[in-house]
């Protein structure tokens, strides 16, 4: 490889590393040509980008880029290295332990991995990594969680509009508004000493009430 042709793909590296916040370093020394093509399959169904390319080279990218930033993966650049770029955090975890149980093997090796900024180093990371959460799976999870009184109002809103009411908007939202009212009513404990007292106190009253018909 020429010098050029070297410059080219550390420029290609930099880009792909710039352009991805997860990546898998992984060792693929010792599977078949049949293998790696199966493994590429496997990425490609993923929207995973899979690469081959020299330790050198890659260090190279990297240096180029934030050497502090990527001090932490450097000494896994040893022996065959394909490298998996991801916008998911998990998927190369997800493909590489899959392949591994189809293939009853242990390859390909996880050496290392980028994920939004934090270094996971060793094949040991793998299980911890094939559990992490997405974006979309915690923002799932927080939505899940807001069991509150206006997700009903909301509900209520969509199902006036796909029932195509012909209420107006003002009564659509007073109508809302008194789903969200019942059911703060229906959350809040009662406060029976409260409700005794208020009910007592005309009882002060009633003398002056009865004495209305005299006249």
């Amino acid at each position: 490889m020429t010098k050029k042709q070297k410059n080219k793909v550390i420029e290609i590296l930099k880009g792909k590393f710039t352009q991805y916040n997860n990546f898998y370093i992984t060792d693929t020394e010792s599977l078949s040509v049949e293998q790696i093509s199966n493994l590429r399959r496997s990425c490609f169904n993923k929207e995973v980008e899979m690469k081959v390319a020299k330790n050198t080279l890659i260090r190279k990218a990297l240096e180029g880029l934030d050497s502090e930033k990527y001090a932490g993966l450097f000494d896994s650049l040893n022996k065959v290295t394909a490298l998996m770029f991801s916008e998911n955090p998990k998927d190369p975890a997800v493909i590489l332990s899959a392949f591994r149980k189809a293939n009853a093997g242990d390859r390909p090796t996880l050496k290392a991995a980028f994920i939004n900024g934090d270094i996971f180093v060793g094949d040991n990371s793998l299980v911890a990594l094939t559990n992490i959460k997405t974006k979309n799976e915690l923002i799932g999870e927080v939505l899940g969680l807001l069991q509150s009184p206006a997700k009903r109002v909301i509900a209520a809103l969509l199902n006036h509009a796909e029932n195509g009411s012909s209420a107006t908007e003002t009564e659509v939202v007073a109508a809302a508004i008194e789903v969200a009212a019942v059911e703060v009513v229906a959350e809040t404990p009662a406060e029976a000493p409260v409700a005794e007292v208020v009910a007592e106190a005309p009882a002060t009253e009633a003398p002056a009430a009865e004495a209305a018909p005299e006249a």
